[in-house]
């Protein structure tokens, strides 16, 4: 079983958004993967539709990974804290899908349908709507953390396809360019 840990941001400080992505896609990933049921991490920036700027998408071996004292006693922003804005962070159920699933090439894009604020069965209608369009999306349901929205939806592409259409306040869909490559505990993976 595999867990996501979905982090998406804004970042206020243009002129330490440079240094704040250094930091964030080199010692705070290797940091974190050294902490218990850390698997994976990528990061990326968005690119077209709407959302956050940024998306960190972790994978986990276990929800366990949020109490363990590695994680409790050493985690966070740090001095980076007053420069991010719109800051969530949901853990989502990715059933068997394997972590690798996760990665998207330097040139490939992650197209991610959000559904923030809306109760589970708005966002299941919606969710159909695209299920058709977009058969091979994967859906993720909701199980902790903030719960901005009651699932979410992701599908890889090995490049950047059109910009979504399909926008509101509470559902929104973006993609994303990798900003980072995809670490996984044991080093960078191909």
């Amino acid at each position: 079983m595999t867990f996501a840990y979905i982090v998406r941001c804004n970042f206020n400080e243009p002129a330490k958004e440079q240094a704040w992505n250094a930091w964030y896609s080199g010692p705070k990933i290797a940091q974190m993967l050294r902490k218990p049921h850390f698997l994976t991490c990528q990061r990326f920036r968005r690119i077209a539709g709407a959302g956050r700027d940024y998306l960190a998408l972790w994978t986990l071996a276990s929800p366990d990974a949020f109490r363990t004292q590695e994680y409790t006693t050493d985690w966070g922003f740090f001095e980076w804290a007053p420069h991010i804005t719109d800051w969530s962070r949901d853990l989502f159920d990715g059933g068997a899908t394997p972590e690798q699933a996760f990665g998207v090439p330097p040139q490939g894009a992650l197209h991610i349908a959000s559904f923030d604020g809306m109760s589970p069965d708005e966002a299941g209608a919606a969710r159909a709507a695209i299920a058709q369009a977009q058969p091979e999306t994967i859906w993720l349901p909701v199980i902790g953390l903030d719960r901005h929205t009651p699932l979410i939806g992701l599908r890889t592409s090995r490049e950047s396809e059109p910009a979504p259409t399909a926008q509101s306040e509470r559902f929104q869909e973006a993609v994303y360019r990798p900003i980072s490559e995809f670490a996984t505990a044991g080093g960078i993976s191909p």
